[in-house]
């Protein structure tokens, strides 16, 4: 589905952080400012990195690349600038999902932990804390987009008019879609190490209360969540709802900065917390978070036990239905026969359709291979919202081949084209306006541009 952010623009400026500067800093030009937006300046190198890897990741530009990127860095600031003043914030919780999911990708695509961190020549650690920034303002800039254009709404008769208006050649194609049920296992956690880990959390919490060591240090040096520890814990003000619920309950508990919390267990692992500061509705921790680890040994343990329930469905013992409400542990897909869900994040309109690419690639990547009505064999996938290994089976429920839409087929595909095309509209809009007030200077070498928005280089 479309997104308003320019994630692939994201993904690319994130790559460009990560590479090594040095390698394509072979010209010795000193860095200079080359655009300011607001009080936030654009470097020169910031271009030149995001250019090197776009080039290096096969990404071609409707123009050039020094009019291009600039410019679209600028946009991202024009919306974080006006985030900054709404008190646009994203929860940590957020911000958590992002990086796990990003990192996962990574590891993924390139092979593994230890190949990631040569190919960026950085340590996990650092690979991590680049994308939390990058997380945080990627979900800001997609909150404040949400937040201008509202709820906007279009009536069948005007999607029929906007498909009747089009042109033969401009009939929009619809990818292959399909739809894709589920099952999860979470590999059974011994109870030996659910008691290590609390027995490592019952120590941290001992050496703070008999003064040895602060609490950050021991955050910094133990913690799981890497994106806080690298800040000694420390999570920012959150309200409520921004939180785990099991963490918010005792974090907002808390009274005294001094003492340490009990044990708490959330949806990411085994946390101990530590008031910072409370302000109304908002409150400021810091925590140190373990996870117990899975084993091998229950990992395949986990992955047998599908495989025997998967034949058992294709023996027409039970159906994939009853076993998804029966035996799944994804709590977003077993009270619905376990089928998938794609949350437009423009809309917030749910659909069981997928194109391939929004499926997350572990499932994407075994249903490519199956035809409709197959059960997969067990395997293993990072669930995306807490790090964590669990298995799975699917069964790809249907399949729509690629075609021409059609109103009586595609209605809804239609209506996300209109919304969209609104959506733009509006954004665009907006974004003329705010350059009007936002003070923007640009070399002199950099404003003999095609800009697509005009109103950048201010005529005295």
């Amino acid at each position: 589905m479309k997104k308003f952010v320019n994630f692939r623009f994201v993904v690319t400026l994130i790559l460009a952080v990560f590479a090594n500067v040095a390698t394509y800093a072979q010209d010795n030009v000193v860095d200079e400012v080359v655009w300011v937006v607001g009080d936030e300046a654009i470097l020169k190198s910031d271009v030149e990195e995001a250019r090197m890897d776009a080039l290096y990741n096969g990404r071609r530009f409707d123009g050039d690349p020094y009019c291009v990127i600039p410019e679209e860095i600028a946009v991202q600031k024009l919306f974080l600038h006006q985030a900054k003043l709404d008190s646009i914030e994203v929860s940590e919780a957020e911000i958590i999902q992002r990086v796990d999911m990003m990192t996962n990708m990574y590891i993924q695509q390139i092979g593994s932990k230890e190949k990631m961190e040569e190919y960026f020549n950085k340590t996990a650690t650092q690979i991590r804390e680049t994308l939390r920034d990058n997380a945080r303002d990627g979900l800001t800039v997609q909150k404040m987009q949400q937040k201008l254009v509202g709820e906007i709404k279009v009536t069948p008769a005007e999607v029929r008019r906007y498909f009747k208006d089009l042109p033969l050649d401009s009939i929009p194609y619809i990818p292959t879609q399909v739809e894709v049920q589920i099952i999860t296992l979470q590999p059974k956690i011994p109870i030996a190490e659910i008691e290590d880990v609390k027995k490592r959390l019952r120590g941290y919490t001992d050496r703070v209360t008999k003064g040895e060591i602060d609490f950050s240090t021991l955050a910094r040096l133990y913690s799981e969540d890497k994106a806080s520890a690298i800040k000694g814990g420390e999570c920012g003000f959150m309200g409520r709802g921004m939180m785990d619920p099991s963490y918010a309950n005792v974090a907002f508990s808390l009274q005294d900065p001094k003492k340490v919390s009990k044990i708490v267990e959330s949806e990411f692992g085994y946390h101990i917390i530590q008031l910072i500061e409370k302000r109304g509705d908002r409150v400021n921790t810091r925590h140190i978070l373990l996870r117990p680890k899975v084993s091998e040994k229950e990992l395949t343990e986990a992955c047998a036990r599908l495989d025997s329930i998967a034949d058992d469905i294709r023996a027409s013992k039970f159906t994939f239905d009853e076993a998804a409400a029966v035996i799944s542990q994804d709590k977003d897909t077993r009270n619905n026969h376990g089928i998938m869900v794609n949350i437009n994040e423009n809309s917030g309109v749910t659909t069981s359709k997928f194109q391939m690419q929004d499926l997350p690639q572990d499932v994407a990547k075994v249903v490519d291979r199956m035809n409709v009505g197959e059960i997969s064999k067990a395997f293993t996938m990072i669930n995306e919202k807490d790090g964590r290994e669990v298995c799975a089976i699917v069964k790809l429920k249907a399949k729509i081949n690629g075609h021409k839409a059609t109103i009586a087929e595609d209605y809804q595909d239609l209506k996300e084209i209109v919304m969209d095309k609104r959506r733009e509209e509006m954004l665009q809009k907006w974004i003329l306006n705010k350059q009007k007030n936002t003070y923007v200077r640009i070399n002199e070498n950099w404003q003999k541009c095609d800009f697509k928005y005009p109103g950048w280089v201010k005529k005295d």
